[in-house]
């Protein structure tokens, strides 16, 4: 009788190894028969774009980050008002601050012509994050490929919360990083993005005029230069006044001096959770960086639409059924 049982259950783990193994999963290779030059051209159009603008790397990674939080990496973020589609574009978090959607669809363009209908959209944003990142200094990391593009867009989600705010208390954060299977050293470290880019008037503005407590005196004074109204419209401030285009730890060290520019960066250092890990950071490029790719690979895979899920979009912008 035991041996039976033994027997029944050994099938049984056999069974469930065998359909384990026949679910559509993501892979390294997964266009390395069907598109083998999908991620050199991914890569060289990253590039140019970089090359005439190096904010943009900072832009990218924004993006990726933007998609992911809203309904899973599956590139939604990239489509346009439509018949069916209430582009998440309008979202106040997005609006007249993300960037990089042209950069995308040059690059699918280029990979349509080599292989039509082949490479999604939500890889190719994944894999221009990674370039983007190396571009500027940062770490390089491998991308799990094989994303489906979805067929609709949630602007009611990312005007709703999904995405973190600049505004945002510290256990706020925690909780959104956390709702997508995200830890808090996660946060901390994909944070450290903010080492590169920069941010629109209205973001900082309470921080710099009305903020006295937590906040570098100095910096502060600084950064109300050109920054006299809280609709400041396209005036602009590096995150990181330091060393603003390039992917370093100086993010860290600023917060630890009280110079972050946001209150939902400064709020990492504030006498909180996430102190020492910032502290650690500050001290440590190759521990802030090495994090800062696991997590990015760790945020890459959230909620991706794979097998016969979702669609390959021939434009990204556009979801025709």
């Amino acid at each position: 009788m035991a041996s039976t049982n033994i027997i029944a259950l050994i099938f049984f783990l056999l069974l469930l190894t065998i359909n384990t193994l026949c679910e559509p999963q993501l892979s390294s290779t997964f266009y390395d028969a069907t598109c083998p030059n999908a991620l050199p051209t991914i890569r060289s159009t990253v590039r140019t774009a970089i090359s005439r603008e190096r904010r943009m790397a900072a832009s990218i990674l924004r993006l990726h980050f933007h998609d992911c939080f809203v309904q899973g990496c599956d590139a939604s973020i990239l489509l346009d008002d439509g018949p069916l589609i209430v582009s998440e574009k309008n979202a106040l978090p997005n609006k007249g601050s993300v960037r990089g959607y042209e950069v995308i669809e040059a690059a699918k363009s280029e990979v349509e012509k080599l292989c039509p209908g082949v490479v999604s959209c939500a890889d190719i944003l994944t894999v221009a994050a990674r370039d983007a990142s190396e571009m500027v200094g940062g770490p390089s990391w491998s991308v799990k490929l094989g994303r489906r593009d979805s067929t609709t867009a949630n602007l009611v989600l990312a005007e709703t919360g999904a995405l973190p705010s600049f505004k945002d208390p510290l256990e706020s954060l925690i909780s959104k990083f956390d709702n997508n299977g995200l830890t808090t050293r996660d946060m901390v470290a994909l944070s450290g993005a903010h080492t590169i880019g920069q941010a629109h008037c209205f973001a900082f503005h309470d921080r710099v005029f009305n903020n006295e407590s937590d906040i570098d005196s100095g910096f502060a004074s600084t950064r109300r230069r050109g920054c006299h109204t809280k609709d400041g419209g396209a005036n602009l401030a590096p995150l990181d006044l330091v060393t603003p285009n390039s992917f370093d730890n100086n993010y860290f060290r600023n917060l630890v001096q009280k110079k972050g520019l946001l209150e939902s960066d400064q709020v990492l250092f504030s006498g909180g959770s996430t102190d020492n890990i910032v502290r650690e950071y500050s001290g440590n490029t190759l521990k802030f960086k090495s994090d800062f790719a696991a997590a990015m690979v760790k945020m890459s895979e959230i909620r991706p639409l794979i097998g016969d899920e979702g669609v390959i979009r021939s434009v990204c912008g556009v979801f025709d059924p």
